[in-house]
């Protein structure tokens, strides 16, 4: 695949940037060295590679799914901007 300066104008006026002829000639080749590397990799053999999920070959530790404070509520409640028995109240945000 290759860019070219009327692909490169066409992009810039989709995304709304504006780039001028050497700009340009500069990004088509940019692209262009860019696409020729996804080439490469697409010659690539890969039906034996398994595909990661991340390069630290590290599972995730595991906690187990305990309440660490009960009947707090009362504690929570004082914290709230206004005095309400029942609920945390905070001030407005949408109208």
């Amino acid at each position: 695949m290759s860019i070219d300066l009327k692909t490169i104008k066409h992009i810039s006026k989709l995304s709304r940037i504006s780039v001028d002829d050497q700009k340009a000639e500069k990004l088509a080749g940019d692209l262009n060295s860019i696409f020729e590397f996804i080439e490469k990799l697409n010659e690539l053999n890969t039906d034996n590679v398994v595909p990661l999920t991340s390069v630290a070959e590290t599972t995730l530790k595991l906690r187990s799914d305990e309440v660490q404070s009960e009947n707090i509520r009362d504690q929570i409640i004082k914290n709230s901007p206004e005095d309400n028995e029942d609920f945390f109240v905070v001030p407005k945000v949408v109208e």
